[in-house]
């Protein structure tokens, strides 16, 4: 995330901030500049404003023709009736880690356009409540299933502890669902599953026979050496995503940290002489070494400051050789598609 300041007083602002609290100014995320901006003239709030806190803005040109609502927010297909107090309350939750979302897919480059049904193509989301009827979180075609209860502090911990998963996030779980999405495109029409198959396995083996196998005996003994999380282990399909969903929050992280100034010296943790800044999201990291001299250190100090204010670990992986070549292909594959498209 990039560090925002008021347009007109400079005060610092958050990227959620929809007005200035020093001078008042009525703000606004645009997301052609992706930037903080003054609401206003050619640019008018989200029609979602009030309801999802949304304070994305749309050109009032073209208003009409999405109905009022953002680039982002136009991608949701089903949310929580008006009626629906508490879904609306978790619907809240869920947009603002979609927007956050949203925001580095753009940033990175890589496409997001609403979904067509009669292709199969572009991304939508269905944000749904439990409290309903079951709701399986999942991907299909481009279209993303999230069950809201996963936007409850509460519930997620209960379910990431009965999983024994080290980290579960409402914004990770939307990092890892498009995930799925994004393979189609950065692996398949790119004309790398060869590629993809020899370090995450073969896609095309059966995924409910995968599924009964990882519920009924676990991830395989070692597995920490090759995959990123035990669901990784589960089938190729969950091992792109998930390492999909963990290259995101690495990119995101290094980017938060150098808007702000924050700058940790490999050599205090004897990694790098001289470490770079990893400019990821303008595609010129070529080499996934840089983006690891950057993002191990930061971690290290992350934890350590964590443990200070006695917390756990801010990021308790362990990566691998082996899962950080996995990390290196889906990042290449990110700054390819990225170059292609400016071309």
């Amino acid at each position: 995330m990039r560090s925002f300041t008021c347009p007109r007083c400079h005060q610092m602002v958050f990227f959620e901030n929809s007005v200035c609290v020093r001078c008042g100014t009525a703000l606004g995320f645009d997301p052609d500049t992706r930037e903080i901006t003054e609401v206003g003239g050619a640019l008018v709030p989200c029609a979602n404003l009030n309801l999802a806190g949304c304070n994305w803005l749309v050109p009032a040109a073209g208003a009409s023709a999405t109905g009022g609502l953002c680039r982002c927010c136009v991608l949701t297909r089903t949310r929580p009736a008006n009626d629906d107090l508490a879904g609306l309350a978790m619907f809240h939750d869920a947009e603002e880690a979609k927007r956050r979302l949203v925001f580095q897919l753009l940033e990175l480059g890589l496409p997001v356009e609403p979904h067509d049904d009669a292709t199969g193509r572009g991304l939508a989301f269905d944000l749904l409540s439990a409290r309903h009827g079951p709701v399986t979180t999942g991907h299909e075609d481009g279209v993303v299933t999230l069950d809201l209860s996963e936007s409850d502090d509460a519930h997620r911990t209960q379910v990431r502890l009965e999983l024994g998963e080290v980290y579960r996030t409402m914004l990770g779980h939307f990092r890892h669902e498009v995930g799925h999405h994004y393979e189609t495109i950065l692996v398949d029409d790119a004309g790398r599953s060869d590629d993809a198959r020899t370090l995450f396995g073969d896609e095309r083996a059966d995924y409910s026979e995968a599924i009964d196998r990882h519920y009924s005996q676990g991830p395989p003994v070692g597995w920490e050496e090759r995959y990123v999380s035990a669901y990784a282990t589960m089938h190729p399909f969950e091992d792109w995503a998930e390492t999909f969903a963990h290259v995101l929050h690495i990119l995101d992280t290094i980017q938060t940290a150098a808007a702000f100034g924050m700058k940790v010296d490999g050599r205090a943790a004897g990694l790098s002489a001289e470490p770079e800044i990893a400019d990821a999201f303008a595609g010129e990291a070529h080499s996934f070494d840089i983006v690891m001299d950057e993002w191990l250190p930061l971690t290290y100090a992350l934890n350590a400051v964590n443990r200070s204010m006695g917390r756990r670990d801010l990021y308790p992986f362990v990566l691998g050789p082996e899962v950080i070549e996995k990390l290196a292909f889906v990042h290449d594959a990110i700054v390819r598609s990225s170059a292609t498209d400016r071309v």
